[in-house]
């Protein structure tokens, strides 16, 4: 397959776990929201974009603290959900690509920000983009939430991986690496090589969540490459993964969160 056309199918699957996304995905740490304040100095009123909002999980707590927010979400499921979860607020959604899309005035954004939404953007697109509806000074913000391994981490992840290789799903050996909190991937070099962005701050978050058989299961259906495969290989996965667990006496798992917040400040310079 194409990688392209493979990269699209993974990006627009996310529309088909729209009624379970809120519920599945965890919540991101009110700290991370505190640093991204602090270090922005944002205030109540303030105008910011969103690229790729989903159903809001990182929309909300944004939008509780008085911002007026623009959204930007491909997935029509997805973006009529947002709009039932963050109804009553200063939100705006539009569904749309982020590349696609032109704002309706010429009001700039005082924040761009994404929520494990970034790395689906076009790279060829997304810097010169954000800068462009950016008021200057203006800053861009975005994280992922993947998943790390602490020295405690719970042995079912390993243990499992048995199960994905025997489905013609696991790893290439090449990319099965286990990182700890603090060790995911940073982008300061992608930030800087756009020569758009100066970075001001990049910040390791990790946590911790527990989740209940049913639970677990409803996460792995958010994923792209779990919602997209073969039915009888999740089946078969699904059904191991409710075999182990409940084996378990507190038949649940334990899974460590990690994210990484880039921020970066609007450089001064002629239109792009």
């Amino acid at each position: 397959m194409n990688p392209k056309n493979d990269h699209e199918r993974l990006r627009e699957s996310f529309d088909q776990a729209a009624n379970i996304y809120q519920e599945a995905r965890p919540d991101y740490p009110a700290e991370l929201f505190d640093d991204l304040m602090q270090t922005t100095n944002l205030h109540p009123g303030d105008r910011l974009l969103e690229v790729g909002c989903a159903t809001g999980k990182a929309t909300l707590p944004l939008a509780k603290r008085g911002f007026k927010i623009t959204c930007i979400e491909l997935g029509a499921e997805l973006a009529a959900v947002a709009s039932q979860n963050l109804a009553g607020l200063d939100v705006d959604i539009v569904n749309a690509s982020f590349e696609n899309w032109q704002p309706e005035t010429e009001n700039r954004f005082d924040l761009v920000f994404a929520a494990t939404a970034w790395l689906w953007v076009d790279p060829e697109v997304r810097y010169r983009k954000a800068w462009q509806v950016l008021r200057p000074g203006g800053f861009l913000a975005f994280w992922n939430a993947n998943h790390v391994f602490p020295d405690h981490a719970d042995p079912f992840f390993r243990d499992i991986q048995a199960v994905y290789h025997e489905i013609g799903e696991g790893k290439p050996a090449a990319d099965n690496d286990w990182p700890k909190p603090g060790e995911l991937q940073e982008q300061r070099d992608e930030i800087e090589k756009s020569g758009l962005f100066e970075v001001v701050r990049i910040r390791h978050f990790d946590w911790e969540r527990i989740y209940r058989v049913d639970e677990y299961l409803k996460l792995l259906q958010t994923f792209s490459g779990h919602i997209l495969m073969e039915e009888w290989k999740r089946d078969k996965l699904f059904q191991e993964i409710r075999v182990r667990l409940h084996r378990r006496p507190e038949k649940s798992v334990r899974r460590h969160w990690g994210a990484v917040l880039h921020v970066a400040r609007r450089k001064d310079l002629p239109l792009q």
